[in-house]
């Protein structure tokens, strides 16, 4: 009773409500290390060079597995989470791109989420999950995917709060509710605009949040909103919901654009992606509409660390020396406005 779960891809949006599901049904799940250089290479080994960063880096983590001797490994294919809403090409037809590449014996569990389908929806998808471990009892499926979005929930009021995302995840598989306490002031706030496989995967990252916590910079991501919030922010750019991830990219980063606590945006995408492509094009144009100042950060395989952290220290240095020369220029005006007072009572006296 193990499952194989590859630490990529949906791992770092969806774990929460796969922990509460499997635990409640008795499952034991068995997570893949996490990402280094070798995980990488083991996968852009299999794949054609065209192929994204995070689809490289789960065929690794799905030999990871292997390795350590799980039969039993989730592949699911989420086709759309909502009706007329799909994913990238590639995720949608995952366990077929890992059939083909990956020739070890294992039985990969390859359940269909397709909401823009009938009977396709999520307790036919979990149905389908549970029947691989002979679960067929539909009353306790839908005991474990309540629990499953206990957990889910927890995980998410959390971030929403501003509790990080390891201490969230953590607190969550205890059952436990933290509230965030962190009362620092920050002199420059930025917001952090990715998918959570690009954002939360510590290598390909490159641990982002630990390098700006050092240049005193305080972060914002997707999950520290509300669904509303960020459907406000793909309004707001004239956008259409098309893709899964539109409202933690184009949602997100246009919430922030306007938001003006937010210094600049930093967005990190893998090189070759054609969603992001797109939109991350409107949200250069909707950025440099509100004059906000945006960093995009692209990644793959060969992506050095030491090129990374220069354009984001450069980055920083940036909104640094503006947000001090706005507040020099406020003083200024402050002193003149107070200077042309004193002369006018000067002359009426």
């Amino acid at each position: 009773m193990q499952v194989g779960i590859p630490r990529a891809l949906s791992y770092y949006d969806f774990f929460p409500f796969w922990f509460g599901f499997f635990s409640d049904l008795g499952i034991e799940i068995v997570l893949s290390d996490k990402t280094t250089k070798q995980t990488m290479t083991r996968g852009s080994a299999l794949v054609v060079p065209e192929t994204c960063l995070p689809v490289k880096v789960y065929v690794g983590h799905i030999l990871n597995l292997l390795d350590k001797g799980i039969d039993k490994i989730l592949v699911p294919s989420i086709q759309s989470i909502a009706p007329k809403i799909y994913n990238c090409s590639k995720i949608r037809g995952l366990p077929d791109l890992v059939r083909n590449v990956v020739k070890k014996p294992f039985t990969m569990i390859e359940a269909t989420l397709d909401k823009s389908e009938k009977n396709q929806g999520l307790y036919e998808f979990l149905k389908e999950i549970a029947a691989y471990w002979n679960i067929t009892d539909f009353e306790r499926i839908r005991k474990a995917s309540k629990n499953a979005w206990k957990v889910y929930n927890n995980f998410y009021i959390m971030r929403r709060s501003g509790v990080s995302y390891k201490a969230a995840l953590s607190a969550a598989m205890e059952n436990k509710v933290i509230i965030n306490s962190d009362s620092k002031s920050y002199p420059i706030n930025i917001a952090v605009i990715a998918h959570g496989y690009n954002l939360y995967d510590e290598r390909t990252s490159m641990k982002i949040f630990e390098k700006l916590e050092k240049l005193d910079v305080k972060t914002y991501t997707a999950q520290n909103l509300t669904q509303e919030q960020m459907a406000e922010g793909l309004n707001a750019i004239n956008s259409r919901l098309y893709w899964a991830n539109e409202y933690e990219i184009t949602g997100a980063a246009a919430h922030y654009i306007q938001d003006r606590k937010i210094d600049g945006i930093v967005t990190i995408n893998a090189f070759g992606c054609g969603p992001d492509s797109l939109m991350l094009e409107r949200i250069s144009r909707y950025a440099k509409k509100l004059n906000k100042p945006i960093l995009h950060l692209s990644i793959d395989e060969q992506t050095g660390e030491a090129g990374f952290v220069t354009r984001l220290e450069a980055f920083v240095d940036m909104l640094y020396r503006k947000k001090r020369s706005k507040i020099i220029n406020k003083i200024k005006i402050k002193d003149n406005t107070e200077r042309f007072s004193d002369i006018n009572c000067r002359d009426l006296i």
